[in-house]
């Protein structure tokens, strides 16, 4: 029997409908299935986060312990295995076996209770996140099989009116304008490496052939400076920002103006978001990081 957290049936449904709901119910059959094809035995609890269940497996044929990760199959996350078998462990968990019909993938075994954000010295977590950032951007995006900035940003830029004016503060909206004529400025050169783009302290784990890995990518192809946000954003805090901002783009080598639009792109990204929810105002942080960048 495989133990389904309630917390991924209601985030399901509430994100993906009907979608969502016949996901869930065919977990069961779907864990069955893949456990016996790859010859796996779970060997604890069900873990999971908003998309997907993951089983702490081992196999039985050589006693490799693994995760079996089991997810709705949509555009976030039909690149991940790609991604995966890019890197090949350098910077990010390791992809074992995988099923294109459904997404299903079977990865290296990470420490599930060592995660990143839980490491005291924020200023050595920013470091280590930098330190993955640079490995995982250094290398080029496949030419095919991923979506692409450029497309990413054209979207959003033609969202920015309807957005605008659904906001009900006059500084949010003048914000929203500035971050989108910021990302205007360099999406003629939207870049070609590999990136995570939602690497966050949580979403790194701690491992045994190396101290720290990546998991759980949505890849894109494109310029890296559009990796920083999460950095800043998680663990926020309003002193470290610039500081923050500073040293991950000295440790990717990128130029700090570009590095600054991209950044400004993702709270422009997530405002949109918010907006196509019905919020009329942006969230704080977001508001303060960007205010902090564009007055550099």
């Amino acid at each position: 029997m495989v133990d389904i957290p309630d917390e991924l049936v209601a985030k399901q449904i509430e994100y993906n409908g009907e979608a969502g709901r016949a996901f869930v119910e065919a977990l069961p059959g779907r864990a069955a299935e893949f456990m016996a094809r790859w010859g796996l035995r779970v060997t604890g609890p069900s873990m999971s986060g908003v998309a997907s269940l993951v089983l702490p497996v081992v196999r039985v044929g050589d006693g490799t312990r693994a995760a079996l990760k089991l997810q709705l199959l949509d555009e976030e996350t039909e690149g991940e295995p790609l991604a995966l078998r890019v890197w090949d462990g350098a910077g990010a968990v390791r992809l074992l076996d995988h099923d294109a019909g459904t997404g299903t993938m079977l990865l290296e075994r990470l420490d599930e209770g060592r995660h990143l954000s839980a490491l005291p010295d924020g200023r050595e977590a920013v470091r280590i996140l930098g330190e993955l950032l640079a490995r995982l951007t250094a290398v080029p995006a496949p030419p095919v099989g991923l979506r692409r900035l450029g497309d990413i940003a054209a979207r959003m830029s033609a969202r920015v009116p309807g957005a605008v004016a659904a906001l009900e503060d006059e500084e949010e909206r003048r914000l929203l304008r500035d971050c989108a004529a910021a990302v205007r400025e360099v999406a003629g050169e939207p870049g070609d490496r590999l990136l995570h783009w939602d690497l966050h302290y949580d979403n790194v784990l701690a491992a045994e052939r190396e101290p720290w890995l990546s998991i759980d990518p949505k890849p894109l192809a494109g310029d890296p400076g559009f990796e920083l946000f999460p950095a800043l954003w998680n663990r926020f805090d309003a002193d470290d920002t610039l500081w923050r901002f500073d040293l991950l783009t000295e440790r990717l080598g990128l130029d700090r103006a570009r590095a600054r639009a991209w950044t400004v792109g993702r709270v422009l990204q997530n405002g949109l978001w918010r907006v196509s929810e019905g919020a009329v105002r942006l969230p704080e942080e977001q508001v303060a990081i960007a205010r902090m960048l564009l007055a550099r």
